[in-house]
């Protein structure tokens, strides 16, 4: 019976000494494999989910390789300073997914980006339905000297740098949505701002200057308002927009209360047609 018990009691404390190892084996092997997986997600959630959205927009063209449109956007920005991206590295990546063009039903927008989405919704196109606008719409990307990942944090604001990853897409892709505006085109502008055409906005500083006649036959401004409508179709900066306005393309201008525009687009038996 006492030899039965040390013997027990050297099993219990070799159990013991097994499960301690082993505990601290793992600990160990947490401590080693954890951060490196966390560091490299950076760039496997971001590209799933791109190649996810761009599958799902091409859908019907399967001509379309969004690993190939992927590889392309990566290159633009990865191992570079984040400040030190210019419009011209998506040069490469828009050449492979550009923009369509939607003669007569191309929404561009200034300072009313909700509103002009929920018009355009199923009848008219804005640069973010296009492919790369719908996929990276929302999101925030730049890379790193010295590394080949992806960050979504801890990346430059909008005006922090000039050339930042973010920014530097949006006014070249806006540039060539632009430059395929085909018929009757309209913009959406902020009738409660004192400015609606602002110098400063990507639709004044790249988009308009873009326009062409030989593909653009009218651009009808629409000034979207609320209660108390703060300019007007005299407004001084819309003086200056069909200033800088190609003189082959007709200019119009409409008022038009944000209330009307959701109720018309709500209205089911008036299917795309202008609620302007």
């Amino acid at each position: 019976m006492e030899s039965d018990s040390i013997h027990g009691g050297n099993r219990r404390r070799k159990g013991r000494l097994i499960v301690i190892g082993c505990c601290a084996l793992a600990v160990l092997l947490v401590v080693v494999v954890v951060p490196a997986v966390v560091l490299s997600s950076r760039t496997d959630t971001f590209k799933a989910t791109f190649i996810e959205k761009c599958e799902k927009m091409t859908v019907e063209n399967k001509s379309t390789d969004c690993v190939k449109v992927w590889s392309a956007f990566e290159q633009a920005y990865v191992g570079r300073d984040p400040c030190q991206v210019p419009k011209e590295a998506y040069n490469n990546l828009l050449s492979i997914a550009p923009p369509q063009p939607a003669c007569n039903r191309m929404l561009f927008w200034s300072g009313t980006k909700e509103v002009a989405h929920q018009v355009a919704k199923g009848c008219y196109q804005t640069m973010e339905d296009s492919l790369l606008g719908s996929v990276l719409d929302g999101k925030t990307w730049c890379g790193k000297e010295g590394s080949s990942n992806t960050y979504t944090s801890g990346c430059p604001g909008w005006s922090e740098c000039e050339n930042n990853p973010v920014k530097s897409f949006w006014e070249r892709a806006s540039a060539e949505f632009a430059a395929i505006a085909c018929g009757e085109a309209t913009v959406l502008l902020n009738g409660a701002s004192a400015t609606p055409f602002r110098p400063s906005s990507i639709f004044a500083s790249i988009e308009v200057k873009k326009f062409t006649s030989d593909r653009m036959t009218s651009l009808t401004v629409v000034l979207v308002t609320k209660d108390n409508a703060v300019a007007n179709c005299e407004d001084k900066s819309l003086k200056n927009l069909q200033k800088e306005l190609n003189p082959g393309i007709n200019y119009i201008c409409k008022m038009v209360t944000e209330s009307e525009l959701l109720t018309c687009r709500k209205d089911h038996d008036r299917p795309c047609r202008p609620c302007w």
